[in-house]
């Protein structure tokens, strides 16, 4: 009989892995059933209350004139040559400045950036994308295009594609993710690491498994595992969910932020009212559980994490933990009046607080 605490044997251990392999899918199934059992209960709910409302889904023709505003920038595209997509990219500040990279977080687009495209734009080579599926950018009809190893490539043939050997790398939720990832596969193309209330994800991994609370605030990860029905509930209303998100008391801005505009608003829904324009961004969530957990952790350049501490999706314990992954200067800073989209609820004090970041680390690499 084997001592307590030595080593299995090659087929207990792989008993154990599918064992734990068998769990973790059935609470993935399991949790996308009860999700979409709720979606199902809400959906019947609102046929009853406004049967004529419910299904209604006005795709907006002409884009909101905030969209093609000249001092965002300049609307480019860049074809990538291994995955043959198109890009679409907003981009401030002159050619040949260092180079800022914006990535966005769902659902959202190159505009979230809005604020610091123009704030940034006096130094920096400022380049807000449109990730892989978003906005006028190629959205490839499979799921199995949207892996984390895919969208980490497209950021590295992006940098290249622009001319660019490094930049400084901002990303915002799901953009957060992916600047994590970046980060940790192509130290050598990020200088500095700038990330909006996303943790570092192994820490969103372990913490979710041991967090009832967090899962929960997570449900949707899980309810987007399904085909075509969590398209569906966000047409529902004109958008209603979509709206809600930006606006509403539990999930949206902040009573002391800076609210959207109904220009804004427009412009979100001028993007996502598309037909087919939500089954790329979805699709991104599809193939998550088959990427984490990563094998390579650790980030070597310094970073900024920044928190909005009444973010409805990401519980405030995982801004700190990320710390224990950073082996460089490692910043921290929770806003306590912001909400999850920091970057638009607060701008002013988020680009202060990105400039201080910026300089102090061209100080330090000075001395």
């Amino acid at each position: 009989m084997a001592r307590p605490g030595a080593a299995c044997p090659p087929p207990a251990r792989r008993v154990m892995v599918a064992a734990r392999a068998l769990l973790f899918w059935a609470l993935v199934y399991s949790y996308c059933g009860v999700c979409a059992c709720i979606a199902g209960l809400r959906l019947l709910w609102s046929i009853g209350r406004r049967p004529g409302e419910t299904f209604r889904w006005v795709v907006r023709e002409n884009p909101p004139s905030c969209l093609n505003d000249p001092s965002l920038g300049t609307h480019c595209y860049v074809r990538i040559k291994d995955s043959g997509l198109r890009f679409h990219y907003v981009a401030a500040g002159e050619r040949g400045k260092p180079l800022m990279l914006l990535l966005h977080g769902f659902p959202e687009f190159w505009y979230s950036w809005r604020h610091q495209l123009r704030e940034f734009k006096s130094e920096y080579r400022v380049v807000a994308l449109d990730l892989r599926g978003y906005g006028e950018t190629d959205a490839p009809p499979h799921k199995e295009n949207y892996k984390l190893d895919c969208l980490i490539a497209d950021i590295k043939d992006i940098l290249e594609s622009l001319g660019y050997n490094k930049c400084v790398l901002i990303g915002h939720d799901w953009g957060g993710m992916i600047a994590w990832l970046v980060a940790i596969c192509y130290p050598e193309m990020v200088t500095k690491l700038i990330v909006v209330n996303f943790p570092h994800p192994s820490v969103f991994t372990e913490y979710i498994l041991r967090h009832p609370s967090q899962l929960i605030k997570s449900g949707y990860y899980f309810f987007f595992q399904m085909p075509w029905f969590p398209e569906f509930m966000f047409t529902l209303n004109d958008f209603k969910v979509l709206k809600s998100l930006f606006t509403s008391q539990a999930t949206g801005i902040g009573r002391k932020g800076c609210r959207l505009t109904a220009e804004d608003i427009e412009a979100y829904l001028y993007v996502f009212s598309q037909p087919g324009a939500l089954t790329g961004p979805i699709n991104h969530y599809r193939t998550i559980f088959s990427c984490l957990p990563l094998q390579h952790h650790e980030v070597i350049m310094p970073t900024l994490l920044l928190w909005g501490e009444r973010d409805a999706f990401m519980e405030v314990e995982m801004a700190e933990i990320t710390r224990i992954y950073v082996k460089n200067h490692f910043r921290l800073t929770i806003l306590s009046e912001a909400s999850h989209w920091l970057q638009q609820d607060q701008p002013d004090i988020v680009n202060k607080l990105i400039w201080t970041f910026l300089k102090e680390e061209a100080k330090r690499k000075r001395e």
